[in-house]
């Protein structure tokens, strides 16, 4: 009996080695370079899971021809990493509706599916109908009505930090920066006050700081999501978490209030007055359906994508400062200077300083926090210069950390340089080569808000404070966990309240 076993085990096995190697043969069979050394069933899966990503792929780019094209696998499925400037373009702009979805885990989030309405995951043209419909959230008018919103919680943030500086004090840098962001963003989003900066905490602080960290029981789920989804359907397991019932529960219960009459202007109330505006056949704006989930989710949205990226791009951007305290004297100058003009800070002179957004731009070069972009084939697609055909669901991999620190496309990319950005030197950007929000029809809907965020929040910081480093931690500590790129917890600076 034991022999017949032994024998039905061995047949599985090798049935299923043997349909892994067919499937990991897509792009040998096809002429395309891959990456070698592919593991059974999971791919080159495990490279991807170790700390630093970025610079794993980024010698893909340097040296197994990534700055062109090269195939890899992510379990049996095949995946194309791009690094031609001219290819990026084509994916991301020129041929995008080859390539109009994002890929996303094939498997019910609980919660009445609300993550699978996020904007970032949705596809198709019912992505393109809710992005027509959010898009006029984001525009100028609208964000200049948010500014004063914005600006208090920066003067909270300094604040917050000058109460904590007594005795020459440190700041744990990432940490604050994220109370400051997290109070902005369930500001204009939510509508909900959370006293972060003024309690150093909130019940709104553990949540995202939860749903910020994936447990190894978390991964595991994810991973096995994303290996076999029938079979986490089968089994009925969810992705969802308490955090994220806790926040649809909170938007849901404010969108109760708004119906009733509470209004603030914030993307909620836009959102809102955008699903009513369906109703209204005369009215000018995108016909495109709102369900209340999708509303709900996206809501939920500014929290997954806006809270780390944005406190990561406004951390790294403190310390460069603080380490090229020659640049923080400048950027402190021209503030002042728009002061003296103006009598105060405002959205067109924030937003339009010329050495604050290129101190931005230089900082997004070096430490972009989301170091690739993907986008999945949803049409056969032919790179002709490198005989390349792709298939629909196969997922495009852009390096775009590789790409911002190719010295072929900027002169000494590791050096912190922020007049490359300035206008007199932006015709010299390679085009396709810096892309801190992705590229295209599907870029990152939040890049005016985020920078808006982390402009202002700079400019008072300067304004109020000379920064340094600690001494013996003039070098910047990356974190180390999977994910996006971003400083070490442990990283400190010094803020020295000016007169």
């Amino acid at each position: 009996m034991w022999l017949e076993v032994l024998a039905a085990v061995v047949a599985v096995v090798v049935v299923v080695l043997g349909y892994s190697k067919y499937k990991r043969a897509y792009w040998s069979s096809r002429g395309v370079p891959c990456v070698p050394k592919s593991l059974p069933i999971i791919g080159h899966l495990p490279n991807f899971m170790k700390k630093s990503s970025w610079l794993y792929m980024d010698k893909l780019y340097r040296e197994q021809g990534g700055d062109k094209v090269l195939g890899l696998y992510f379990f049996h499925k095949p995946r194309l990493c791009v690094g031609d400037p001219e290819l990026v373009k084509a994916v991301l702009v020129k041929d995008f509706d080859h390539f109009v979805d994002r890929p996303s885990i094939g498997v019910d989030f609980g919660d009445e599916d609300y993550f699978n309405e996020l904007l970032t995951n949705i596809k198709g043209d019912h992505w393109k109908g809710v992005r027509s419909v959010l898009s006029p959230s984001f525009t100028s008018g609208l964000l200049k009505t948010m500014f004063p919103l914005v600006e208090e919680k920066a003067d909270h943030l300094v604040t917050y930090i000058k109460q904590h500086v007594e005795n020459g004090r440190s700041i744990y840098l990432k940490e604050t920066l994220s109370l400051y962001t997290l109070e902005v963003i369930s500001s204009c989003a939510f509508g909900v006050e959370t006293s972060a900066l003024t309690d150093g905490d909130s019940i709104f602080k553990q949540k995202v700081d939860a749903l910020s960290t994936n447990s190894s029981w978390r991964l595991a789920k994810i991973l096995l999501a994303m290996m076999m989804p029938w079979v986490c359907k089968k089994l009925n397991i969810s992705l969802s978490t308490p955090e994220i019932k806790f926040f649809r529960e909170v938007v849901e219960e404010t969108i109760k209030k708004r119906e009733q009459g509470q209004k603030r202007g914030d993307f909620l109330d836009i959102m809102m007055e955008a699903r009513e505006d369906q109703k209204n056949a005369s009215a000018k704006t995108p016909k495109y359906k709102l369900e209340n989930k999708t509303v709900v989710a996206n809501s939920f949205l500014f929290i997954i994508a806006g809270f780390d990226t944005t406190s990561t791009t406004l951390s790294f951007a403190t310390f460069l400062l603080a380490r090229y305290k020659h640049y923080q004297d400048r950027l402190r100058e021209e503030m002042r200077g728009i002061i003296r003009e103006n009598g105060t800070l405002t959205y067109q002179e924030v937003m339009e300083a010329k050495l604050l957004d290129a101190v931005i731009q230089e900082t997004l070069r070096i430490y972009p926090p989301a170091h690739a972009t993907e986008r999945q084939c949803t049409k056969e697609y032919r790179m002709a210069e490198h005989e390349v055909t792709i298939t629909p669901e196969v997922t495009v991999v852009v390096p775009i950390w590789s790409l911002h620190h190719d010295p072929r496309y900027w002169e000494a990319p590791g050096t912190f340089m922020p007049e490359r950005f300035l206008p007199e030197n932006k015709d010299k950007i390679v085009s396709g080569a810096f892309l801190p929000f992705g590229l295209g029809p599907r870029n990152c809907i939040g890049m005016r808000f985020a920078l808006m965020k982390a402009k202002l929040a700079l400019a008072k910081l300067l304004l109020n404070f000379q920064i340094s480093c600690v001494p013996g931690e003039e070098e910047l500590q990356l974190d180390t966990t999977p994910g996006l790129m971003k400083p070490a917890k442990t990283t400190r600076l010094v803020f020295t309240p000016l007169e």
